[in-house]
């Protein structure tokens, strides 16, 4: 038995026990994910379609994991108009595995487990250490004295702060990044292109000439 549904505005042929990759989806690993947007359900020759749903059916499936793709990079650019942008982008995704296909309005015979306060508490309390931790250097510090990374429009005290986190102390590193580079930091730091969009090398080498 197989069934056709429609989430993310996307359509999934299913079956139990297959695992699918769909858009964001709310919840928790362990979670049990109701899809009721059911289009076609087939089971040996008997093939019912929805008009354009099936009424009463649904597919049940588990949250494995939430995830994130690839990322993408989009890029424009108009000739002869000094005008460049570059940009990531990575989709947010959920792991689903699927438990069962229902009809008649029944409802999923595996429910999610009830996670105690006191575990969600201790879940979260990592990703909040996480989130206030320093990034990890990605370039070795350069010798001398470090430069004000603050003449660089757009970035400020706090901002410095995690450049230097970084190994990012002076003019020259950043006129000298790399497109790789550019990707790390961006990586790093969650900016989307903003270092590309700011136009930081040519910044930077204008104040290292200085």
């Amino acid at each position: 038995m197989y069934a056709v549904v429609k989430t993310g505005g996307k359509q999934y042929r299913v079956a139990p026990q297959d695992t699918i990759t769909v858009e964001r989806l709310e919840g928790e690993a362990g979670d049990i994910i109701e899809l009721g947007e059911v289009l076609m359900l087939s089971d040996g020759d008997n093939i019912e379609v929805g008009a354009p749903m099936i009424e009463g059916a649904s597919v049940a499936a588990e949250l494995v994991e939430q995830a994130r793709g690839k990322k993408i990079i989009i890029f424009k650019k108009k000739r002869r108009k000094h005008y460049r942008r570059r940009n990531g982008h990575r989709q947010d995704l959920s792991i689903l595995k699927i438990t069962e296909i229902l009809t008649g309005g029944k409802k999923p015979s595996k429910k999610a487990a009830a996670k105690p306060v006191a575990e969600k508490k201790a879940a979260a309390k990592p990703a909040v250490e996480k989130a206030e931790a320093a990034p990890v250097a990605l370039f070795d510090k350069p010798a001398g004295d470090a430069d004000d990374l603050k003449k660089i429009s757009g970035v400020g005290p706090v901002l410095e702060k995690k450049l230097n986190d970084l190994g990012i102390y002076t003019y020259a590193q950043v006129a000298a990044f790399s497109k790789d580079d550019i990707e790390k930091v961006d990586d790093a730091l969650s900016f989307k292109g903003r270092i590309e969009r700011d136009d930081w090398l040519s910044q930077a080498k204008k104040l290292a000439e200085a």
